[in-house]
């Protein structure tokens, strides 16, 4: 996995579908959901490892995005 979208359909085999229509709240959802995935020991506990580095890099990138288009 590499990208969000890969994480996305991942979470999709165990039905679960993530979208609120915001980008942060959705990455957070997919990070809960993916700790509850690896908790029931239902994932890969390096597979586990990769995604949530993903998110927390896209929840980061996304922030930024906000507050370089609030201070514009």
């Amino acid at each position: 996995m590499k990208y969000v979208y890969e994480i996305r359909d991942f979470l999709k085999q165990f039905g679960i579908f993530v979208y609120t229509g915001d980008r942060i709240t959705d990455l957070e959802f997919m990070r809960f959901e993916l700790k509850e995935l690896h908790d029931l020991g239902l994932i890969d506990p390096k597979k586990y490892q990769t995604a949530i580095l993903i998110l927390k890099r896209e929840e980061r990138l996304e922030k930024e995005r906000k507050e370089k288009k609030h201070e514009t």
